[in-house]
């Protein structure tokens, strides 16, 4: 019995229900009741619309007065030189985008409170029948922001026009407004056009890729799974451990630390092997258990396509899959088809990015106890204030668990319960192992800048920091201050940076050394004696804010692609300490020590704004330098395993932001496909070629001839293809000359004398045979059929027998035919 007001997705919610405790036959039923119910009542109900259902809220005006007096002071900022071109116009539409929100937020309290609750237009709009809010925000709001039709879809200074539409369709637009609005209309309708192509394109190479990815075996037995828990950005869960491990089989037996069974051992929750289900992953997440091991497809150890256990349920059915089944393609339609609901547009970063970079504080949510990571390092200035020193350093929240009834102890065992990345420059309000309340302030920060302070006290002195050379002078109007500016030296001869030296009499040393990149402001003086935790520079993140954020189609297309994106961030491959080397053809050096063996030398060009200092203590895997990270580099660094979940995480993000669920094991069928290759390192004993790409596969079958043979063996480092390179050289050359570039395929396959086993459904369906996925499958062509006891064949016919015709060697044995 349930008792809420039923909108679209309690609904849904409902049917499944029904059709998972009472099967088809009944949901069908109840579909067709629930439907006959929904239409009574709107024919009772009678609602209908007219334009005074259309409310604007009170809060519309003094909110546009507010952002049109931001948009003035930008625009004196610009003109008196203290913000560049491109900060102002990021500053406006950020402004307008923000006022555009506010105004909706308004205008959807406007109308929950108008007539009782029952206005016509929340109530379709709510309860999930028709419109979105951002529909009615166009009709009661503000029309908002418009965007250029234009070739490029880049995001850069200009793709919006940056005056809004203020008025909203109630009140009417100007003639300029209704200018604008048809451009942005216009384009709105190109785009789609445009899309559908990409986005086709987007699922025939992904059908390509994954088309020979079917369920081959019960179970592959593999040790390996993957662990589990829940997806959190800061404090907010955004997706609950209960949803992503339901539909999957656990690894090991899921207990509950909490209950014990009769005989005093912890109650088993799933036993290993199982399928998880909505109940016990409820029950799972009510225990408190903040992570689980589960088998999954990316570790499935199946010689071809993957087995059931490790693929789990069918989301079709909602059964454990069956043997047979295309996963692959299943995979493939499911990643395509939303990607038509992607944006084409890469977005301005407004609204709700730009929100979250406003917050200055931190605060709980929940009370527990604080402990500081093993990478958070601080000072604490002369005023007491303790000042995060290090890039990497997190806070981790450990919260009871929370648990209720019986076993709920005084005791309780404390969990992690999130975990804070903590910038560089924050000012930290809490101790290590301390009791924090529910809305207790860890940390605070200044979400604008970037600072380059120093951890130690002592002398500045400014090494290749000249004026007029390297640095500029710069009158601020509003507060009359000069402001030194560090610019880029025309020669590229000199690099800024400060030392910070300490005196002994008449010896000077070294302590630090901070790179000070372009477009700093320098907050010190040469000379000046400075404390531990005071800044030196601060570098303005909006210059970081103008690198565009690539949404949308073209983001899953690169992912999918492995493209190495341009102008990536240099990555640490051992666990060390940062020093500085020299500078040579304008690039920096950076060594790495590690603790043994010796140290790593990295070039960065001399511009690049650094993410660590001389001294620092890095990670293999941590970025020395800002930019996008490039998912070889992730591989080669820290592995199959991370490359994976990157790669996954990454195109979850991008669905994630249009609203598009997509279970996790489509993403990892097809991430499967794009590390079936590896790279041979060293031939061995064997006929592969050293840099040869080779699949996994015949890699270790060649292996294990050699070392029967008493050979040696050749080795490989794991590789990492995108679709359409993966597509190009799989095993099956028919596949890959069906795909694209077929006559390269083909006279590659023909020179090498390639030869086809047929083993996927794409080869198959050109050749003319029965794919061999459902009841295709190779394990059911030997069928033979026993004749019951005391059984006569009949004659053979007579024509049968046409001499000279030998029959087409297939590769399926031949069935044994019972008459």
């Amino acid at each position: 019995f349930q008792n809420k007001v039923m909108r679209k997705k309690d609904l849904s919610e409902l049917v499944f229900e029904s059709y998972r405790r009472a099967g088809l036959s009944s949901t069908v039923q109840f579909l067709d009741q629930l439907k006959e119910f929904g239409f009574r009542y709107a024919t009772i109900g009678g609602v209908s619309i007219g334009v005074a259902d259309l409310e604007i809220p009170a809060e519309k005006a003094p909110l546009l007065h507010d952002a049109e007096q931001r948009v003035e002071r930008f625009q004196r900022a610009y003109s008196t030189g203290q913000i560049t071109f491109g900060e102002r116009y990021n500053k406006v539409i950020d402004a307008w985008t923000h006022a555009n929100n506010d105004i909706a937020e308004a205008m959807v309290a406007t109308m929950r409170k108008s007539k009782g609750g029952f206005n016509p237009v929340f109530m379709m709009f709510d309860s999930g029948s028709r419109g979105s809010r951002d529909q009615i925000r166009q009709l009661a709001g503000m029309r908002g922001l418009m965007a250029k039709p234009q070739k490029k879809l880049t995001g850069g200074i200009g793709e919006i026009i940056e005056r809004p539409i203020k008025s909203n369709f109630r009140e009417g637009l100007s003639v300029l407004e209704y200018f604008i609005s048809t451009h942005g209309a216009r384009k709105g309708l190109a785009d789609t056009a445009l899309k559908t192509a990409d986005a086709g394109y987007l699922t025939r190479r992904l059908v390509d890729v994954a088309q020979d990815v079917t369920i081959t075996e019960e179970d592959c037995g593999t040790i390996l799974g993957l662990e589990m828990s829940a997806l959190k950005e800061g404090e907010d869960i955004i997706e609950p451990l209960r949803e992503r491990i339901v539909g999957c089989v656990a690894l090991e037996e899921i207990m509950d630390p909490h209950e014990l069974d009769e005989d005093g051992r912890p109650k088993v929750l799933v036993e290993a092997g199982k399928l998880v289900i909505e109940e016990t992953s409820q029950a799972i997440e009510d225990a408190g258990i903040e992570s689980v091991k589960i088998r999954s497809v990316l570790t499935c150890e199946a010689k071809r396509g993957v087995c059931r256990m490790c693929y789990g349920r069918n989301l079709a059915t909602m059964d454990m899959v069956d043997l047979g089944e295309a996963v692959g393609i299943l995979a493939a339609q499911s990643i395509g088809e939303p990607g038509t609901q992607l944006t084409l547009r890469t977005f301005h970063i407004g609204g709700t990015a730009a929100r979250i970079a406003e917050q200055t504080v931190r605060k709980t949510k929940v009370e527990g106890v604080i402990e500081h990571g093993d990478r958070l390092t601080f000072v604490e200035t002369p005023e007491g204030q303790r000042v995060v020193t290090s890039y990497e350093g997190e806070l981790i929240l450990k919260a009871a668990a929370h648990s209720t009834g019986a076993h709920a102890t005084a005791a309780q065992k404390l969990s992690v319960h999130s975990r804070f990345q903590v910038p560089l420059g924050a000012t930290l309000m809490v101790d290590d192992e301390q009791q924090v309340a529910k809305d207790g302030v860890l940390f605070t920060w200044d979400p604008y800048t970037n600072p380059i302070m120093t951890d130690v006290g002592g002398l500045v002195r400014f090494v290749d920091i000249v004026e007029d050379e390297t640095v500029r002078e710069e009158l601020d109007e509003i507060t009359g201050r000069r402001q030194r500016v560090i610019i880029e030296d025309r020669e590229k001869k000199l690099h800024p940076h400060i030392e910070v030296v300490q005196k002994k009499g008449e010896k000077e040393k070294r302590l630090r050394d901070f790179v000070i990149p372009e477009g700093a402001q320098l907050t010190v003086e040469d000379g000046q004696e400075v404390y531990a935790g005071q800044v030196l520079a601060k570098v303005s993140r909006e210059a970081y804010k103008t690198r565009d954020i690539t949404g949308g189609l073209p983001r899953v297309a690169e992912l999918f692609e492995a493209r190495r994106p341009k102008d990536p961030a240099t990555i640490s491959e051992v666990d060390g300490v940062v020093r500085f080397g020299e500078i040579k053809r304008g690039k920096r050096e950076i060594w790495v020590h590690p603790e043994e063996g010796e140290a790593q030398l990295y070039e960065v060009p001399a511009g690049k704004h650094l993410r660590v200092h001389e001294g620092d203590r890095v990670r293999a895997g941590d970025r020395l330098t800002e930019g996008p990270v490039n998912p070889h580099d992730i591989l080669r660094i820290k592995g199959p395993r991370a490359v994976q979940e990157y790669l996954l995480n990454e195109v979850q993000e991008v669905y994630r932001l249009q609203g598009v669920k997509i279970n996790d094991k489509h993403i990892g069928v097809i991430v499967r496909q794009m590390l079936q290759k590896v790279k041979v390192v060293e031939p061995g004993d064997t006929e592969f070629l050293e840099g040869e790409n080779v699949d996994k596969l015949v890699f270790s079958d060649v292996n294990e001839r050699a070392v029967k043979k008493g050979g040696k063996p050749s080795t490989r480092e794991p590789l990492l293809l995108g679709i359409t390179k993966a597509s190009l050289t799989t095993q099956s050359f028919i596949s890959a000359a069906s795909f694209q570039e077929t006559t390269r395929v083909l006279t590659d396959a023909a020179i090498r004398g390639a030869k086809d086993d047929l083993l996927g459904l794409k080869e198959n369906i050109i050749i003319g045979h029965l794919i061999p996925a459902g009841t295709g499958i190779y394990r059911y062509h030997d069928i033979e059929i026993e004749p019951p006891e005391g059984f006569q064949p009949p004659a053979p016919p007579l024509e049968a027998a046409v001499p000279g015709a030998s029959p087409a060697p297939s590769p399926f044995p031949e069935e044994v035919e019972a008459e």
